[in-house]
């Protein structure tokens, strides 16, 4: 069975950074896509961020787009959502999640969510 685990989350001011890290575990990971989810009270759960089986190829959503980096260490199972000029806006909680199908990129295919961190923007 998969088990997501993030941690790195916190209160920031704004302009400020975090480094979210999420540890996999349960099975290989190696030809799975993973990504970054977030919601924020009173909305949907929304898309962040995709990086693909061997780390060369990322999506972000296009609001934090060059300030946001996604990574993945395939030797140690991780995943690690980089986030500089952080904004009020980015305040929610964020979900590590893994594609359910092999050799995907597609945001439609993540699934098998952790139990997510909380980031909080002060202005």
């Amino acid at each position: 069975q998969v088990q997501l685990v993030e941690s790195g989350g916190g209160l920031v001011q704004a302009g400020g950074s975090l480094r979210l890290s999420c540890a996999a575990s349960g099975r290989t990971f190696t030809n799975y896509a993973m990504g970054w989810f977030r919601q924020a009270p009173g909305k949907e759960r929304e898309f962040v961020a995709i990086i693909n089986w061997t780390g060369d190829t990322t999506y972000y959503t296009d609001s934090v787009k060059g300030r946001f980096t996604i990574s993945r260490d395939n030797a140690k199972n991780m995943v690690y959502l980089q986030m500089n000029s952080l904004k009020p806006e980015d305040t929610a909680v964020y979900y590590c999640a893994v594609s359910l199908r092999p050799y995907s990129t597609y945001a439609s295919d993540l699934g098998s969510w952790g139990q997510g961190t909380q980031v909080t923007v002060s202005s």
